[in-house]
């Protein structure tokens, strides 16, 4: 099912009353919308329940929007005052509806299945967000930081308000964009969520640092060299974020007609048959554009504030955990981002691995388990 064709079936049970969602004025974020059967496919298996909520949320240019997540409970009876609470931040999907987490689950099955169930098996429920426009109406503005820690917080308002059997006390946890957005949520949760959520801390691994200063000499052959077809894959879903969230740069006229063309794809494609076909195309990112980004006026400043990780004002502990030979990120950029951060007296910790993006997540286990159960005191 395409976007077009999600929002209208969304739009359509609205307005026949089957998702009880009042059609009319928007109600505050974290406002349970209604629950819904999660598929199969995006049902944890080790979960002893499981559901899909839809919220009340906040997307691009602070706009009001409808978001989901899924929502997983452990085995057993749940302790006094409520399962603790893991936000779960997912990584890279694609952002058309058909990719959305709570839709089609996982892109990396067998990894993220066994690491969550680790958390289920310790006695942690878990609400993983979609982002907003991902299987909901709209737009998903990929890499969109602000956008990335209102959804995360705003699901948690919205499951611990509808479950009493879930606790207000919670971390979050992120893998890539979701490592981005878990470093973004340890930065804004305490002021997002207000008195009502109980936040703890987070942990961030394969965390994309200093992205923006990537993107500034990109243009016409720059760069002129094949790249992972993964990190040229997250580059289309940048420029889609762009065009989201500041529709005023006309980010079209940046790009050739076959850079229109793979734009327009990647709005639908997830990202393994996404980057399956830019692979295979052999695509050289710099042969996308038309003109170089960088006539764009303040571009740095511009996307330092899309995607720019926060340097300071952290209140929380945060850990990062890193693979050294993580290629999906630029891992030198992402241990300067840590050192930034210690060097400015924020409670973070790095741990590194010999591992690649994808293997972090397992990796880190050994330090995320004590250092999320120290949080829960």
């Amino acid at each position: 099912m395409r976007r077009t064709a999600i929002a209208t079936a969304f739009a359509l049970a609205c307005t026949a009353g089957l998702l009880n969602v009042p059609v009319a004025a928007a109600a505050p974020a974290g406002t349970i919308e209604a629950v819904v059967p999660l598929p199969q496919a995006a049902t944890l298996p080790g979960a002893a329940q499981a559901s899909r909520i839809l919220y009340r949320s906040t997307t691009a240019n602070d706009a009001p929007t409808t978001a989901s997540a899924a929502v997983y409970f452990p085995p057993g009876e749940p302790p006094a005052g409520g399962w603790p609470v893991i936000a779960w931040a997912h990584g890279t999907v694609g952002i058309g509806d058909d990719c959305a987490y709570s839709v089609a689950g996982p892109g990396a099955v067998e990894r993220d299945w066994t690491y969550l169930d680790t958390w289920l098996q310790q006695g942690y429920a878990i609400v993983a967000a979609d982002y907003a426009g991902l299987g909901t109406p709209g737009e998903h503005p990929y890499l969109n930081g602000i956008v990335e820690a209102h959804n995360v917080v705003d699901a948690v308002r919205a499951a611990t308000t509808q479950y009493s059997s879930l606790a207000k006390k919670w971390v979050v946890i992120g893998q890539s964009q979701g490592g981005a957005a878990a470093v973004y949520t340890a930065r804004y949760a305490t002021e997002f969520g207000g008195p009502g959520l109980d936040y703890r801390g987070a942990v961030g691994t394969g965390v994309p640092a200093y992205i923006e200063e990537v993107l500034l000499p990109i243009g016409p052959h720059v760069p002129p060299v094949k790249l992972n077809p993964n990190v040229t894959t997250y580059v289309l879903y940048i420029l889609n974020g762009l065009r989201t969230t500041y529709p005023e740069l006309n980010i079209d006229s940046f790009l050739t007609d076959a850079g229109r063309s793979w734009v327009t794809q990647a709005r639908e494609a997830c990202l393994g048959p996404l980057s399956d076909a830019v692979g295979a195309a052999g695509m050289v990112i710099g042969d996308l554009f038309s003109r170089p980004l960088a006539q764009i006026p303040d571009l740095h400043g511009l996307l330092t504030r899309y995607l720019g990780l926060p340097e300071s004002g952290y209140d929380k502990p945060v850990l990062l955990a890193q693979g050294l030979r993580d290629t999906d990120v630029i891992t030198p950029q992402t241990l300067r981002f840590a050192a930034v951060l210690q060097a400015n007296r924020q409670p973070v910790t790095l741990r590194t691995y010999p591992t690649d993006h994808s293997g972090t997540v397992t990796a880190s286990l050994p330090d995320s388990l004590p250092f999320v159960r120290s949080l829960f005191g």
